[in-house]
């Protein structure tokens, strides 16, 4: 098999697919509180991480997520090729204050809430096309500093409605590494990415930025139908297919929009929104949302569950709404995007 070999229409599989060497996730309180609380072994407790600013505390928590990944694979910044990394704010600033200090070559990237199925996609292409030996792909994202960009400032304290997420604050690191640079022995214990499924614009006609799964639900449904068409695959062939941030409500739209295709995933499907807190206790309404949503699960209960080997194969496809400011305040609908990453264990 060629490296970079196109399986079906919308998938890759690697030739040589990219080992995560190495994982952390940095999260605040509330997220330290909900029903994945025990596997978070970084809780910052204070929001504003010391800094001045949400956006500030945003970088910082980046840096911190970075810094944590790859002290525990033994690296320093200087043993990382590219750094893949993103977040909700605009032009990105979380992420670029956050991360210069490393001097790591970069790519920025905005995929919204997808952005972790981003990075982990182009990180594992670079790799297994013999681009670089070793990756980092960090995302963040912060409730006070989305809350401050895309609804309303936390001090005018506006009703939400029950279709609305709450924004994670977190960030999540993963240390990607060819197999050529770890020992036989090492690799054994390593999850791989084996392939990737990439996303398209789908729009559903939803305007109410408050409503963010069902923008998203249709992308998650188009790249999982897709995936598994181009892999002759079934639902059952994965221990779990993981989606980002679709909420309660998105959910049962990806149920039904699948179900037109005779795909039924209900007995397989996890959302990291729905599992990162408790709707009820917590008063999150739908669910998590942002870029930290999906990242810091994956960097936690998903890579522990993996790990554990009690689960073999994932697909992760975590899910983004493409809506600015700008677009939101001229009428504009909601695009969304999301992207596919198969995960299995050794």
């Amino acid at each position: 098999m060629m490296a970079g070999k196109r399986q079906g229409k919308y998938t890759v599989v690697f030739e040589n697919p990219p080992l995560i060497r190495s994982y952390a996730a940095v999260v605040g309180q509330k997220e330290a509180e909900g029903p994945l609380g025990s596997y978070f072994e970084n809780v910052c407790e204070d929001p504003m991480m010391g800094r001045k600013s949400w956006e500030e505390a945003e970088g910082e928590l980046q840096y911190a997520a970075v810094l944590k990944a790859l002290d525990k694979a033994f690296l320093r910044p200087e043993d990382i090729e590219y750094l893949f990394a993103g977040d909700l704010l605009g032009q990105s600033i979380a992420t670029s204050f956050g991360v210069m200090e490393l001097q790591i070559p970069h790519f920025g990237l905005y995929g919204a809430c997808s952005t972790m199925g981003e990075s982990l996609s182009l990180g594992a292409m670079s790799l297994d096309g013999g681009f670089a030996r070793r990756v980092i792909c960090v995302t963040s994202s912060h409730y006070a500093s989305a809350e401050k960009q895309f609804r309303f400032p936390l001090d005018y304290g506006n009703q939400r409605s029950l279709a609305a997420s709450w924004t994670v604050t977190g960030s999540g690191a993963l240390v990607l590494e060819h197999p050529s640079e770890c020992s036989e022995k090492a690799a054994e214990k390593c999850i791989r990415i084996i392939g990737i499924t990439t996303g398209k614009i789908m729009v559903y006609g939803i305007k109410d930025s408050q409503n963010m799964g069902a923008c998203m639900a249709p992308a998650a449904a188009f790249v999982i139908g897709g995936h598994l068409r181009d892999m002759g695959r079934k639902p059952e062939d994965y221990d779990r297919i993981i989606t980002g941030d679709l909420g309660t409500v998105g959910q049962k739209i990806l149920f039904e929009l699948l179900q037109e295709d005779d795909i039924d995933i209900r007995a397989r499907h996890m959302d990291c929104g729905i599992e990162i807190f408790d709707g009820e206790s917590q008063d999150t309404h739908a669910g998590g949302s942002g870029c930290g949503c999906s990242a810091v699960t994956l960097c936690s209960y998903i890579m522990n569950q993996m790990e554990s080997g009690k689960w073999k194969r994932v697909l992760f496809v975590p899910t983004g709404a493409l809506l600015s400011k700008i677009s939101f305040n001229e009428g504009m609908t909601i695009p969304g995007i999301a992207h596919g990453v198969v995960l299995e264990n050794s």
